[in-house]
């Protein structure tokens, strides 16, 4: 498999680009059981794993019968009791669901998806102040999860809590961008009930726009038109005024755990410094020039690129490392006025090595010109706030590939290098140094998984950081590390790389360095010429 941006003249990426995927997203590491999987013996992780496949694919009763394997032995594993839980609400058996997720609480206190499962039993019993106290643990615990917000508003209005259920609909709709837009419907119903009826019809409207084709959208459309010849104004005592005030927000595919996975980018929001003003357009102007700087005064460099690769199987055992060593070139240039052009070599240090899954892993020096003013417009950038990346102050900058633009910054081309394009939307988040404007950490996932080539998602983090070359007093920011995680064809991998021994070849130098051959694993993929 071969990836190519659409724009063949914008990106010439000679190789084959990561393959990266997910499946399901889970809830951070620090919010799981302590004592998870690395807890049971090997055979009893291949029996969860299994467990956890079989939930996914709603096969029930081979869940079951896996759960209850590791049930006999662990029977109070945090891990085996949670997905006995989503067994549970799967089957409508809430009785036991709650049971079982108290449960999983009992080993493990801070198990956020316990906590929110365990609420949202009790508002099924119409017990919304003790679902609050749960759902309130779990802002506390994890301040920056939407989910946690998005429940706790729930709890909030069927309590008449509006000025509550309002801040906390907002705060989940802040940290959620467009995964948390389920939660409108319930914001717009707090807006209702508080009066203020020309927000609400605006917030629904809002919802609308993504959501037309959702079973609730004519239920809304009815509420926003009825009583009133201005499908903008709402009338409380009107016959469809009543909407559901609880958004689906605890899926539970979304909490069946992927544990060599990490979180999708928009499940959880780093934390950011309270108050501290944020100006993006100063924040976009610096860091895209440090990034045309680096276009400006680069033509190649070259460094030594140390892989380190686990497959993971369909249960999420990893394989032994394995362990590649190759010789690195990259070469970005302006072609012409709004045309960039990065080439990307290896050269192994042994004849036979190739990369597994043939999925080799290249583009990753692409992914900074999100930032390049040519390719910026094409995303909508959002400041978060004041983070910090590696112990330094760093503005943490959201971003996400707009729907009026092209998505060219990255695609899939499957079949050699004549067969179909598929572009790929990406959405992510950088953290930019607030002294300097240097990209340090950049995190990205797709929007949106690619049935047609059965590629679910795709994860890539990388932290850059200074590179000094004497010779020539310039020190560059570069790749350092990248972990990139995937999952394409039922081919799942986590790779680590480190980047190191960088030379830099500068546009005035006249040196000429041998270029390595382009590896290309696929043999259906060739090198354009």
């Amino acid at each position: 498999m071969t990836q190519r941006p659409p724009l063949y003249t914008l990106f010439m990426i000679f190789a084959q680009l990561f393959a990266f995927a997910a499946g399901i997203f889970a809830v951070p590491a620090s919010s799981s059981s302590s004592s998870g999987l690395t807890a049971l013996s090997t055979k009893l992780q291949k029996e969860l794993g299994m467990a956890l496949e079989a939930l996914r694919e709603n096969k029930l009763l081979e869940a079951r019968k896996h759960l209850d394997v590791v049930y006999r032995v662990a029977s109070s594993d945090a891990e085996t009791n949670f997905l006995l839980g989503i067994y549970s609400t799967q089957t409508n058996d809430w009785a036991a669901a709650k049971t079982f997720f108290g449960k999983t609480l009992a080993a493990s206190p801070n198990h956020l998806g316990a906590l929110l499962f365990f609420g949202n039993a009790l508002l099924r019993e119409q017990k919304p102040a003790e679902a609050a106290r749960y759902f309130s643990r779990a802002v506390e615990l994890e301040p920056t999860s939407w989910r946690a917000h998005a429940a706790l508003a729930d709890a909030c209005i069927r309590q008449g809590l509006l000025d509550d259920s309002i801040r906390e609909a907002e705060r989940a709709l802040e940290l959620g961008h467009s995964r948390a837009e389920i939660v409108l419907p319930l914001l717009a119903r707090a807006l209702q009930l508080r009066g203020d009826e020309q927000r609400a019809a605006s917030v629904l409207q809002t919802y609308l726009q993504e959501h037309g084709r959702d079973d609730s959208a004519p239920k809304i459309r009815a509420h926003l038109s009825a009583g009133s010849p201005d499908p903008g104004v709402m009338t409380p005592s009107s016959p469809s005024a009543e909407l559901p005030s609880a958004p689906p927000v605890l899926g539970t595919r979304s909490f069946l755990l992927s544990h060599w996975l990490p979180p999708d980018v928009d499940e959880i929001t780093p934390p950011v410094e309270p108050n501290i003003p944020c100006d993006l357009s100063r924040i976009m102007e610096q860091s895209g020039r440090r990034v045309q700087e680096f276009i400006e005064s680069v033509e190649r460099f070259t460094a030594t690129e140390a892989i380190i690769h686990e497959s993971v199987n369909k249960w999420g055992l990893t394989s032994r490392p394995k362990q590649l060593d190759f010789d690195y070139l990259v070469s970005i240039k302006e072609i012409r006025r709004g045309m960039l052009s990065v080439e990307e070599y290896r050269n192994s240090h042994h004849p036979t090595a190739n990369f597994p899954d043939s999925v080799a892993t290249t583009g990753l020096p692409a992914l900074i010109l999100i930032f390049h003013p040519y390719y910026a417009q094409n995303f909508s950038m959002t400041c978060e706030g004041l983070g910090r990346s590696k112990g330094q102050a760093a503005w943490q900058v959201y971003f996400r590939q707009r729907p009026d633009k092209p998505s060219v910054i990255r695609s899939y081309q499957v079949g050699g290098t004549t067969g179909p394009v598929y572009p790929v939307p990406l959405k992510g988040r950088a953290w930019i140094a607030a002294d300097t404007f240097q990209i340090v950490r950049l995190e990205t996932d797709m929007l949106n998984a690619l049935p047609e080539i059965r590629l679910a998602a795709d994860h890539a983090a990388i932290e850059y950081g200074p590179v000094e070359f004497r010779s020539r007093g310039l020190a560059m920011w570069l790749p350092q590390t990248a972990e990139v995680f995937y999952d394409w064809r039922g081919r799942r991998g986590h790779r680590r790389h480190n980047f190191g021994n960088y030379l830099l070849f500068s546009i005035e130098d006249k040196q000429q360095i041998t270029v390595p051959d382009p590896v290309s694993p696929d043999s259906s993929a060739k090198t354009p010429s």
